[in-house]
């Protein structure tokens, strides 16, 4: 499906009558004359397939027909000379199979024209917010710049919109997906070769990502989390500053991002190349949740009842162990949801009570944390959903314990 296809399916959820004002975004401002590594929009991307900044898309629904707009940076030889080549109309239309490109300084006139000659109830932007504190999106900033010069035109939020259709990946999504996998396996058995008790935690983040970047994937699909003993207890522990001592785990929860599509992978590995066989135990009983909720994943069933399935596995295995008395006190040492779905974004979009659906991709990561004896362990693979059940996207990545001794052996 291209991104053409993925802007089709947007219009016919919506009403006529309706404009869509998407951004990629701007740069973000970091101290004197630096900025942050700019990541567009994911609303953008998913309608455009573009990951230029300063670029925006606009389209208009009526009874009759959807007209839509593509605007971008109008090319400055000056400008390329210093950061490098900008894109063409061409190549944006290419893309984005978006005929009608303009340039970004012509986008206020578009849409003003659109407002003065068609009938406009309402208009969408990515309105969303994480956190109250957060400093407000581009999008928001846009959003709210153009409630004030039209206050008649309800604001509709794009992301809501776009929610039910990024849940179900087509078949150019779940290849990305593939593929940023693929570089993620090789890039953790590049660490398996060369881990070694003495080594910094943020070496063994290097060899992983040395390799991701080597094999094409620009960037990260979040920071690499490398916790070590006692570090691996800590769900997002991103500082990666110890050492990595003989007899203790190391849990790595890590993925690249291919063509914009994330990865998110979690394998947890004895420094030493051996399991101790405390640590075996606890690891066997996280494969087994592992296990039980990948055979549980098929359409109709809910992220929630995954989570139920994992919390049984898990604590039912502590009250054997004697670690707990009842299966309920799970929550000592299992802190988090077995799964999320994925895709553009590691955490990706989902409305709140939907069940899974066939081509939904979601995360199966059941973990124990237990800080008295400083073992973090973390077992996640990525699901895709079929008509029937569930595929392993992960499946090549190691994970089994004797296969994992075998290897760094």
């Amino acid at each position: 499906m291209s991104f053409a296809q993925h802007r089709a399916r947007l219009y016919e959820t919506l009403a006529e009558n309706t404009l869509v004002v998407a951004y990629a975004g701007i740069p973000v401002h970091t101290n004197e004359d630096a900025y942050y590594d700019f990541t567009v929009n994911s609303q953008f991307f998913y309608l455009t397939g573009l990951e230029r900044e300063n670029t925006a898309f606009l389209a208009y629904k009526s009874a009759d027909s959807t007209r839509e707009m593509l605007f971008i940076e109008q090319p400055d030889p000056l400008a390329e000379r210093w950061t490098g080549k900008m894109p063409t109309k061409e190549e944006v239309r290419a893309v984005s199979e978006v005929e009608d490109v303009r340039y970004t300084d012509s986008l206020e006139n578009a849409i003003g024209s659109i407002l003065s000659r068609c009938r406009v109830e309402r208009a969408y932007f990515d309105l969303y917010r994480c956190r109250m504190n957060d400093l407000p999106d581009y999008n928001a900033v846009m959003a709210q710049r153009f409630g004030q010069a039209y206050p008649h035109v309800a604001l509709k939020d794009l992301r809501e919109a776009c929610a039910p259709l990024r849940e179900r990946k087509d078949a150019q999504e779940v290849e990305r997906i593939r593929k940023a996998l693929d570089i993620t396996r090789r890039g953790l058995e590049y660490v398996m070769k060369n881990l070694k008790p003495g080594m910094m935690e943020y070496q063994v983040q290097a060899d992983f990502e040395y390799t991701c970047k080597r094999l094409g994937a620009k960037r990260q699909a979040f920071p690499t989390i490398a916790g070590s003993g006692i570090n691996g207890c800590m769900m997002h522990y991103e500082t990666n500053h110890c050492e990595v001592q003989n007899g203790s785990l190391i849990l790595l929860d890590l993925g690249a991002r291919y063509e914009n599509y994330s990865s998110d992978i979690t394998r947890t590995y004895p420094a030493n190349g051996k399991f101790s066989p405390r640590q075996r135990e606890i690891y066997e009983l996280v494969l087994k949740a592992n296990r039980a909720v990948a055979a549980a994943a098929k359409p109709g069933v809910s992220l929630k009842e995954l989570n139920d399935i994992a919390r049984q596995t898990l604590g039912e295995g502590l009250v054997a162990m004697g670690m707990i008395h009842d299966a309920s006190e799970v929550g000592r040492y299992y802190m988090h949801s077995v799964s999320h779905p994925m895709g553009i974004d590691v955490h990706d979009v989902s409305l709140a009570g939907d069940v899974l659906q066939p081509g939904w991709v979601i995360t199966d990561e059941p973990g124990l944390y237990i800080d008295e004896e400083a073992i973090g362990i973390r077992i996640e693979d990525d699901l895709l959903i079929t008509e029937n059940g569930c595929e392993v996207l992960s499946k090549d990545i190691i994970k089994d314990p004797d296969a994992i001794e075998a290897f760094m052996a």
